[in-house]
């Protein structure tokens, strides 16, 4: 409540309303106003203020003195205890909140105004009659914007209510153009991972043409990867990740020579020998460069430093890993390390898995396309030999998803 302690107008606000006229209550509240800025307080006009105060004429007349400097969207209320609800369904720019009132004091609501994330925000502007400086402690330390003391001087109203809603007005713009630049950020990296997308899969298929006339295999291949690392549980993101490095598992075949990679009949010892090179050349395409190399490289120049300082990449890291793994057998028998076991990468196993298959199932000039029963007898013939027997059971067991993608990836022609 506004309290009265001397004859000046702005202090009638504490006697009773019936006592004036409406046309004297205008009066009263242009009074102390004529000689403040109005042209900074006209461009807040949309702002939207709340007054809370038990008091009716204290409303009436705030609204008065707001008004007559260009202020025309208020909400108000007497009832303290519906205070908290008025506030979270008309979100206003600006509380002005009276600290002495029944049922629910002015400190109280703060609290509550400041513990609500939907409203937690919004400035507060505390009215009190109280000289103690504890209670004032007390506001600030629950988070009041600023204070006005009773009797309320009209232009120290408006100038206080400016102030709070200009700064109200930055917050926003603010957090607007924070907003705008994450949308921004989200774009783009949405084009930077279509643009890899598209990357991977144009040198995969580089490398996929030698030897196949239309490059749809590393597709298969990392889609029947992906099912199988649903199927084990993998997070979206390794999944999303895994289907694209598997597209490059066999980059290393551009290193080989046509004489040997068209070469319509049975390889030669020597002949397999440079087919299973592949595998490390294909490591050394993708995986990223060394510590030595890249020092070189920031020696070299300053935008080579500047090249070296981005994070190294996850996707290619995991499609090296690949590269060199997904010929190795669970049994240790495959090359080009003779890994056994879990001692295989994950991502080899089931590239593995994924690879073999796409294989068997796919038209060869030295085989024809063998049906999806037949190929999962053949693969149920190496599990534990050639195949980690978890990684194909998960395989086998969503077999509609494998017939969908050899459908929607069916080679042309």
């Amino acid at each position: 409540m506004l309290a009265l302690d001397s004859p000046r107008p702005s202090s009638i606000m504490a006697l009773p309303q019936e006592l004036f006229t409406d046309g004297e209550l205008d009066a009263i509240a242009q009074m102390g106003t004529g000689d403040f800025p109005q042209d900074a307080l006209v461009a807040s006009k949309p702002a939207k203020i709340m007054l809370v105060d038990d008091e009716p004429l204290n409303i009436k007349l705030t609204k008065k003195y707001l008004s007559g400097v260009g202020y025309e969207n208020f909400v108000s209320t007497t009832d303290p205890t519906q205070a908290m609800l008025l506030i979270k369904q008309s979100r206003p720019d600006v509380i002005l909140l009276d600290v002495m009132m029944s049922q629910l004091s002015g400190l109280e609501l703060l609290a509550h105004i400041r513990r609500d994330p939907l409203t937690r925000l919004i400035p507060v502007l505390m009215l009190t009659a109280v000289t103690d400086t504890s209670v004032k402690m007390q506001a600030l330390q629950l988070g009041a914007t600023d204070f006005l003391t009773k009797p309320i001087e009209p232009a120290e109203l408006t100038a206080r209510t400016r102030n709070v809603l200009t700064m109200k007005a930055h917050q926003d713009q603010l957090a607007n153009y924070l907003d705008v630049l994450e949308e921004q950020v989200q774009i783009r990296t949405r084009q930077l991972a279509a643009s890899r997308r598209q990357l991977i899969t144009c040198l995969a298929r580089a490398a996929e043409f030698r030897d196949n006339d239309t490059g749809r295999h590393v597709i298969r291949v990392g889609a029947y990867s992906a099912i199988i690392a649903r199927q084990l549980n993998f997070d979206a993101t390794y999944v999303d990740l895994l289907e694209q490095a598997a597209q490059l598992h066999d980059v290393g075949k551009i290193a080989v020579p046509d004489s040997v990679l068209l070469k319509p009949g049975k390889l030669d010892p020597e002949e397999f020998e440079l087919v299973q090179r592949h595998c490390g050349i294909g490591r050394r395409i993708i995986e990223p460069l060394t510590q030595t190399e890249s020092q070189v490289l920031r020696q070299h120049t300053a935008a080579g430093a500047s090249l070296m300082d981005i994070p190294e990449s996850t996707v290619l890291s995991l499609a090296a890993s690949i590269a060199q793994t997904h010929h190795e057998r669970w049994d240790g028998t495959g090359y080009p390390i003779g890994l056994a076991g879990e001692d295989i990468p994950i991502e080899g196993r089931i590239v593995a898995v994924a690879d073999v298959f796409d294989a068997l199932s796919s038209k060869r000039p030295y085989k024809p396309a063998f049906p999806l029963t037949r190929c999962l007898e053949i693969m149920q013939e190496g599990s534990g030999k050639h195949f980690d027997p978890r990684v194909l059971d998960a395989f086998k067991a969503c077999r509609d998803e494998v017939v969908k993608v050899q459908m929607q990836q069916a080679d042309l022609g």
